[in-house]
């Protein structure tokens, strides 16, 4: 989406005369009251000025930020250059952020500390800073201001949201991912909700540092990802899933295809012979829906080396359990469970989603077969993400699937400053898959199993 697109967008800001002033107010809200009839004056004309600088002159998005910039303090400087300077450097980046970017939530989407942003309503908007919630200053004016921004954010894209589709997904230019849910559905107003995209991906040296894994788990994860051991993460919302595998993809080696399938492409990796795969949601017809399973099944016609899905939620699990089977071994994927047994229960589930009358032996079987090792990704009450669980699969015992840990994370309560307190150790039990690493030529120091004295 490129920045004239955005700026020849529908623009509701300018048509706003009357603003709605609440009893009760943060004060950089009352700030942006006081100057209201100002910016709104500023804004129409730098919009009338613009989309007459689009249509004559072929501008780069760079030289259209730079001229919209240049026209706002030049009319602030008209209108109001008796003001100080503080204040006009306040005024001139609200209406920036307004005809640039995405208004209120502009600053936020800019700040590094937020990883999400989640807008109640036009008067309350939540962000995630370092895993804790805290409510932002930004606000709003009204419902249609909350609206206007969720149509600059979904109309160049092709998508749309209206009372017969209330709710719509989408990304920003720079990948971050956008839910939008509004009336009827949303009693209090519209609701965005952004998961920022980071621009620098972690690895998994950043991983350690944060205390999500020990080093001995770090290794181990390293040596299964090269060794092209089948990995299911597993994890509630928000608890890092994308982040670790995205991690986890990194350690794929260079030379091999790798293909990628999402709901919202959000996996950066820098390998050379990637290919990036996206779902496509229906159209106002409702059709043309291309879904997860869809590119799945496509993908392995595609000769891939690794596959890498986002998240199985349905009948893809089937699928991906097939791939498995079949010869793309070092497959990655993600779920939603809260351990690694629940994780297999799902799969289980999503199975007999895909329409498949399978006896529940035949798909534990199938699991057993397909999946190496489940990694439990847990967000603590304290905001901070670990991997609690590594758990390999043995095989079946009776009607049961065995799985045994080889590391594990164990609380142990709070400190002085009632943060969490915990650790990872390793359970001392070996992992029956050395074998397969040392096929592959990948040797493991014995000791990274050992367990603390």
């Amino acid at each position: 989406m490129s920045l004239s697109q955005r700026l020849q967008s529908k623009n509701n800001f300018a048509d706003h005369e009357n603003i709605t002033v609440p009893d009760s107010k943060p004060v950089s809200e009352e700030k942006a009251d006081k100057y209201a009839a100002l910016k709104l004056k500023i804004h129409k004309e730098v919009i009338e000025r613009i989309d007459r600088e689009i249509k004559q002159a072929d501008l780069n998005d760079a030289a259209l930020n730079q001229r919209t910039r240049e026209m706002v303090n030049s009319i602030l400087e008209r209108e109001a250059g008796f003001l100080p300077y503080s204040e006009r450097q306040m005024i001139a980046a609200v209406v920036s952020d307004e005809v640039l970017g995405l208004g209120p939530i502009e600053p936020l989407l800019s700040d590094n500390e937020i990883t999400e942003i989640m807008v109640n309503g036009p008067k309350q908007i939540y962000v995630e800073r370092k895993g804790k919630l805290e409510l932002s200053e930004a606000v709003f004016r009204d419902d249609e201001h909350v609206m206007h921004i969720i149509d600059k954010i979904v109309s160049p894209i092709g998508r749309r949201i209206d009372e017969s589709q209330p709710m719509v997904d989408a990304r920003l230019p720079d990948g971050s991912r956008v839910n939008a849910i509004i009336a009827p559905l949303a009693l209090k107003g519209p609701s965005i909700t952004i998961r920022k995209f980071s621009k620098t991906p972690y690895n998994i040296n950043d991983l350690v540092r944060f205390g999500s894994l020990a080093l001995p788990m770090a290794k181990f994860l390293e040596a299964a990802v090269k060794g092209r051991l089948n990995i299911f993460i597993s994890g509630g919302t928000g608890s890092g899933k994308t982040t670790l595998l995205n991690v986890l993809a990194s350690f794929i080696p260079d030379g091999e295809r790798i293909i990628t399938v999402e709901d919202a492409a959000e996996l950066q990796l820098n390998q050379a012979h990637v290919v990036s795969l996206e779902t496509r949601a229906a159209n106002i017809e409702g059709k043309g829906a291309v879904t997860i399973r869809d590119l799945v099944r496509n993908c392995l016609r595609m000769r891939p080396d690794r596959i890498v899905v986002g998240e199985v939620r349905a009948g893809e699990a089937l699928d991906m359990l097939q791939a498995m089977n079949t010869g793309h071994d070092g497959s990655l994927t993600t779920g939603h469970a809260n351990s690694p047994r629940d994780m297999l229960a799902r799969v289980e589930t999503m199975v007999l989603m895909a329409g498949m009358d399978l006896p529940v032996r035949a798909i534990r079987q199938q699991i057993t077969s397909a999946v190496d090792l489940v990694i439990q990704q847990t967000r603590l009450r304290n905001g901070r993400r670990v991997i609690t669980h590594i758990t390999e699969i043995l095989g079946m015992e009776g009607d049961t699937i065995q799985m045994q840990d080889i590391f594990l994370f164990e609380q142990r309560g709070v400190d002085a400053n009632g943060q969490l307190m915990g650790h990872h150790f390793a359970t001392g039990i070996t992992p029956k898959i050395l074998t397969k690493l040392e096929a592959e030529g990948i040797n493991l120091a014995p000791d990274i199993f050992r367990p603390e004295n």
